[in-house]
């Protein structure tokens, strides 16, 4: 999305017969553009939720048997049981947020961790112990129809002012916007508000930096699209965001970033000198604050 629809252009991609999505939650604009330039509105997309640990993917639209829908994880798959719960374990209804569960066996389910049975429970069982629910970490909402969307870690929840954000929410807002190829939002501390929202923007190869001016527009769109309170307290222009080599996008680092601190432990990204690029151009003002 970077560079708009040029590179895919050059390109034959006739022989494609499927797109997945994997590692983030997709926004319903990278969606779009994924299957308009890539698939060229010809391929179904398969936005996966699974982990290693599952041993499979647990959640997904099937290509021709169920509906998809822009930036939409849809249903489990047959044979798996999930759902989404509230912070008593209790399922919560459509148009509500909660915690995504796994409430009964599957057949690749992980048993262990080798030589550390404790570990094992206290980090998928000890949540929701009383019901004996597997939790991996993740947000996750139901929409109007019930189909699943996916929020991210819930440790990326920030809490603004009494108000749960989900960082995901706020980067699909941004995406949204013409000028933003790609998003990255942490919750910083904040003295007045408890987190302050802190994004971190890709603009598209096309778009112009207009400096305050584009930020001021970012971040008035964000109050359209979600509400005076999701508004960024800072939008910071990069031109990288760090990833693992599976694709998620490693907030920890930008969050040290947002609260001044020092980077910490950069080994796992896919290239660790994107730090240092983001460093450097907020130093030469590449950042803007509000």
């Amino acid at each position: 999305m970077k560079w708009g629809a040029e590179i895919p252009a050059k390109y034959s991609l006739n022989s494609l017969r499927i797109l997945g999505s994997v590692g983030e939650p997709i926004n319903p604009e990278a969606w779009m553009w994924y299957r308009r330039h890539v698939g060229h509105d010809n391929c179904p997309i398969v936005d996966t939720w699974w982990q290693t640990e599952t041993g499979a993917i647990m959640i997904s639209p099937l290509p021709g048997v169920t509906a998809t829908k822009p930036g939409s994880a849809m249903t489990p798959l047959p044979g798996i049981s999930a759902i989404v719960v509230n912070d008593d374990g209790y399922p919560v209804g459509n148009n509500e947020s909660g915690y995504l569960v796994i409430d009964k066996p599957w057949p690749a389910m992980l048993r262990t961790i080798f030589d550390d049975d404790e570990r094992y429970k206290d980090t998928y069982w000890s949540r929701f112990a009383a019901q004996g629910y597997y939790f991996a970490g993740d947000g996750a909402k139901y929409d109007a129809d019930g189909a699943l969307w996916l929020l991210g870690r819930v440790d990326d929840v920030m809490n603004v002012s009494g108000h749960r954000i989900s960082t995901t929410e706020v980067e699909s807002a941004l995406v949204s916007h013409p000028a933003v190829a790609e998003a990255a939002v942490v919750g910083a501390a904040d003295e007045m508000t408890g987190q302050g929202i802190v994004a971190f923007v890709i603009l598209r190869g096309s778009a112009v930096d207009t400096g305050d001016v584009l930020i001021t527009e970012l971040r008035n769109h964000v109050a359209i699209e979600i509400g005076p309170i999701a508004k960024p307290k800072r939008i910071l222009v990069v031109q990288e965001l760090p990833k693992t080599r599976s694709g998620k996008i490693m907030r920890r680092l930008l969050r040290d970033i947002a609260e001044n601190r020092a980077v910490g432990d950069v080994s796992t990204l896919q290239d660790s000198a994107v730090m240092s690029l983001i460093s450097s151009g907020l130093a030469d003002g590449q950042s803007t604050n509000q």
